[in-house]
């Protein structure tokens, strides 16, 4: 199956998802590839509200355009029907395979992510600023091999 369109997903949509769909868009622009790329939250706390300022500055320190933007709860979106739903967590995955999402289209960001130790990308919002560096290491780190698996899918 062709990937054209992908969503990524954590718990608010305000730290771990943005951040991967900002990588995702730039990657994809990088290497000439039309894909669509969202991201959402299992949990509807954070709906409205901005990218963590954390992660905004983790991202623009690293030459990123940071969108406006603000979280989406994946309950009021279509995502779990993307080609590719990349899950922050295994808990975010067990969440979408209940609403919904096809089992083998719902992957862990961390599949991705060469020789990880862990299946979870960890939740940088209880720490400090350089949390949401190590963050942006696993999702840079696993954006290199997405882009090959939708190069690979057309």
């Amino acid at each position: 199956m062709s990937i054209s369109t992908i969503a990524v997903v954590c718990t608010g949509n305000i730290c771990r998802s943005p951040m991967g769909e900002v990588v995702l868009r730039d990657r994809f622009a990088e290497a000439g590839l039309d894909v669509d790329v969202v991201s959402s939250g299992v949990s509807a706390e954070e709906v409205g509200n901005p990218i963590d300022p954390r992660a905004a500055d983790a991202l623009s320190s690293r030459g990123y355009d940071v969108p406006r933007r603000t979280a989406r709860w994946v309950g009021d979106t279509n995502d779990v029907d993307a080609d590719l739903v990349l899950a922050m967590t295994e808990r975010h995955r067990d969440a979408l395979l209940r609403r919904g999402a096809d089992p083998e289209r719902t992957r862990l960001w961390m599949e991705f992510v060469p020789g990880a130790s862990g299946r979870d990308v960890a939740d940088p919002w209880f720490g400090d600023r350089n949390g949401f560096d190590e963050t942006l290491d696993l999702v840079e780190a696993g954006a290199e091999r997405i882009v090959e698996a939708v190069r690979d899918s057309r």
